[in-house]
């Protein structure tokens, strides 16, 4: 079982930027194709970024292409959600998730196809 941990998240003004991190609460050396997800308050959580298990392929919700940008950092044992240009539209509670198994190269933007979830963390644009 692999727990996530989500931090970085907070409030930051209309145009800001803020990068979340996400960890395995106990370092692993196994590597997941992972992803993040958001939820808005009334809403349904929704696909934000996907990273490959070799990190070489990314995937992006159009809401959010050209804004945010997914990486890992092997050695830190870490990915990062880096968001900038934010609008009070990209207020939720965002969470990262990884995937047991799959290939090397593929990306994964459906939720049911992940087996591993952080607690989330809040992030709220104000205008």
């Amino acid at each position: 079982q692999v727990q996530l941990v989500e931090s970085g998240g907070g409030l930051v003004q209309t145009g800001g930027s803020l990068r979340l991190s996400c960890a395995p609460s106990v370092r692993t050396n196994r590597w997941y194709p992972m992803g993040w997800f958001r939820q808005a308050a009334g809403k349904e959580r929704e696909f934000i970024a996907a990273l490959s298990w070799s990190g070489g392929s990314t995937s992006y919700a159009h809401s959010v292409k050209g804004r945010f940008t997914i990486s890992r950092d092997n050695a830190k044992n870490t990915v990062f959600l880096q968001m900038s240009t934010l609008n009070p539209e990209d207020t939720a509670v965002y969470y990262c998730a990884a995937k047991s198994g799959g290939t090397m190269r593929e990306v994964y933007t459906g939720s049911y196809e992940y087996d591993y979830w952080g607690q989330g963390t809040q992030v709220t644009v104000s205008s």
